[in-house]
């Protein structure tokens, strides 16, 4: 068993979504919200547990999950100072599974394209390998999740302001694993109206 294993995922879904203008969480894509379809592509890949961080209208979004809010492998973490940014949701994330587990995978609220099976895909490759942080790439470029080896959870932990972890990735280029997905919707984030137009046109 790789030393690297089990994996948490943490859901950084916090955010006020000021450049929407609304909270993105709860916008329907087909007949789920945002939120749902990357909670459901975590819980049906092989991360050992999720714990989902909200912040912003969390009551709501709680709401709308229904009883997908109580699954036995989420657990649901409110961070109250969202308005600080990203990085306050990541340190809450990395408080609550520093101690018990070897690695976490960062997943976005706003990627409702991602897949349980390319999910399942980073994490094999991300076990294997000696490597301790793993990063998906389409075409040379970058993306979301990312995944992180305990090493680097104190500096996970001192990130500040509303940037996630990529200084720590450009940081480590010698420890990062780039794995390439050839699926460019896998990467699809949505910031703006214009972005989720654009992919309720791609998926209707």
């Amino acid at each position: 068993m790789s030393p690297k294993k089990p994996t948490a995922g943490i859901i950084l879904a916090a955010g006020e979504s000021i450049r929407f203008g609304k909270p993105k969480q709860l916008l329907k894509l087909k007949n789920k919200c945002l939120i749902e379809w990357v909670l459901d592509a975590a819980l049906g890949s092989r991360l050992k547990q999720i714990f989902l961080v909200l912040g912003h209208e969390h009551q709501k979004i709680l709401q709308a999950l229904g009883t997908k809010a109580r699954h036995p492998r989420l657990q649901v973490v409110v961070n109250h100072r969202y308005e600080q940014g990203q990085s306050v949701s990541l340190q809450t994330g990395v408080l609550k599974i520093r101690n018990q587990f070897p690695s976490a995978m960062f997943l976005l609220g706003d990627q409702p394209m991602l897949e349980s099976k390319t999910i399942d895909y980073l994490l094999d490759q991300f076990w294997s390998s000696d490597k301790d942080i793993c990063v998906p790439v389409h075409r040379g470029k970058r993306g979301n999740p990312a995944v992180f080896s305990r090493r680097f959870y104190r500096q996970l932990s001192q990130i500040e302001g509303d940037i996630g972890a990529r200084n720590i990735i450009q940081s480590f280029p010698d420890q990062v694993l780039q794995v390439d997905i050839d699926n460019p919707l896998f990467f699809f984030d949505i910031d703006t109206p214009e972005d989720f137009n654009k992919l309720t046109s791609l998926i209707s």
